[in-house]
């Protein structure tokens, strides 16, 4: 068929790329699995509106973020908050004091809940597997230096 008689719609939909999924596991904080289901929510929404108004392009996307987000609530595992904390783990905030005093906060999130703006940094990154399992007072390696674990709370 001659390119023509496609919709530049269609081509667009076709060539919609699925979210991509982590190969690590879905811990999400209690905060995390309310944002992904409020998300399927809102998407589930957004669906209904873009058949009611026949937007191809935008039902191909929301179709695929609810794909992407319905399978994320799926597979989510749910860790509780720790009431104390030791150790750093999943859940906790943790403050480094870098090698010219400053301090810096993160807590260690699920995937779809990082957001380094607000210090929420996933489980999986690589700052987070170095300080996994590291206690109060620990030196870990930070931006080509070291940080000092300054405090570990839940």
């Amino acid at each position: 068929m001659s390119r023509a008689f496609v919709r530049e719609s269609d081509a667009d939909t076709a060539t919609l790329p699925e979210r991509a999924v982590s190969p690590h596991p879905n811990f999400v904080t209690p905060r995390g699995l309310k944002a992904i289901e409020a998300r399927v929510r809102e998407l589930e929404a957004e669906r209904q509106a873009a058949r009611d108004g026949g937007d191809e392009a935008t039902r191909a996307r929301v179709e695929r973020d609810l794909r992407y987000f319905s399978a994320r609530r799926a597979s989510a595992r749910l860790v509780e908050p720790a009431a104390t904390a030791q150790r750093v783990r999943f859940g906790v905030l943790v403050t480094l004091e870098l090698e010219g005093g400053a301090r810096q906060k993160f807590r260690l999130v699920g995937e779809d809940e990082a957001d380094a703006a607000q210090g929420l940094l996933s489980w999986a990154a690589p700052l987070a597997q170095v300080l996994l399992g590291k206690c109060a007072r620990d030196s870990v390696p930070f931006q080509g230096g070291e940080a000092l674990i300054v405090s570990i709370e839940p």
